[in-house]
């Protein structure tokens, strides 16, 4: 019996991503940041959210992705607290699509001839079929908890 996973699907540019729902605490309308000085440039600032500081990561400078315009659909999906080592963090993505459910034999393991930067962020890539074009789109997704980890420690 094949494993299944919920995930959260989200686009940033013309690419579409995902990481574990469990670990998204929940998903908020973009609002006002405040700009830290001197942060690395993956920090986009802090935010009140209702009443506790939220620092805001911009995933797309964070793992190497062109940069999208701002626009009304960007979201910020704030993590829980135990993935981010007890800090209140969120990531900024483009527009968040749905949450699934990923059978593991929909997922494909990333080529072993990649460069290990790449992969060791990565969980696979999830194949969805559209069932109105037969068509299958790639989703990357990306192991969150490794990311926060390289650069909060």
């Amino acid at each position: 019996m094949s494993k299944l996973t919920d995930v959260v699907e989200f686009r940033i540019a013309n690419g579409y991503y995902a990481i574990d729902v469990q670990i998204a605490r929940e998903i908020v309308e973009m609002m006002e940041i405040t700009l830290i000085p001197r942060a690395p440039d993956y920090i986009t600032g802090v935010t009140n959210l209702r009443g506790e500081v939220t620092n805001i990561i911009n995933i797309s400078r964070l793992i190497g992705l062109p940069e999208s315009v701002a626009s009304v659909t960007q979201r910020i999906i704030v993590l829980m607290p135990d993935v981010s080592q007890g800090s209140n963090v969120g990531i900024i993505v483009d527009d968040v699509r749905s949450v699934m459910q990923v059978n593991e034999d929909d997922v494909e393991a990333l080529g072993e001839g990649l460069s290990s930067d790449v992969t060791e962020y990565m969980k696979g890539i999830i194949k969805v079929k559209d069932d109105a074009t037969d068509m299958v789109r790639l989703i990357i997704w990306v192991d969150m908890k490794k990311v926060l980890d390289q650069i909060l420690s």
